[in-house]
């Protein structure tokens, strides 16, 4: 199985950036696609981004389109999403995900088999 760990969430004001980063250790990397879900309180989890394995191909929700990108070093066993003009709706625990997949250009878009503790991200107005 993978090991998923994720890091860089805080406390930013509307309009600012964040980068999470998801460091992952187990097995091969490459063999996963990966996403990032969030929860807000009170709320379900939900899809923000996915990537395939080799990076490739990637998915957004409507929500994230345009403004939050989503990427992978492969070598460095470590998934990222870049948040860019971030909105008080956008505060969650963000959470990355991994599935194994067979083929490399599917993106991951439901929930995986594993998953990282979360990170809080808190949008302040």
């Amino acid at each position: 199985q993978v090991q998923l760990a994720e890091s860089g969430g805080g406390l930013v004001q509307a309009g600012g950036s964040l980068r999470l980063s998801c460091a992952a250790s187990g097995r091969t990397f490459s063999n996963y696609a990966m996403g990032w879900f969030r929860q807000a309180p009170g709320k379900e989890r939900e899809f923000v981004a996915g990537i395939s394995r080799s990076g490739g191909s990637t998915h957004y929700s409507d929500s994230a389109k345009g403004r939050f990108t989503i990427s992978r070093d492969n070598a460095k066993n470590a998934l990222y999403l870049q948040m860019n003009s971030l909105k008080p709706e956008d505060t969650a625990v963000y959470y990355c995900t991994a599935k194994l997949m067979v083929y490399t250009i599917a993106v991951l878009t439901t929930p995986g088999d594993y998953w990282g503790q979360g990170t809080q991200v808190t949008v302040s107005s």
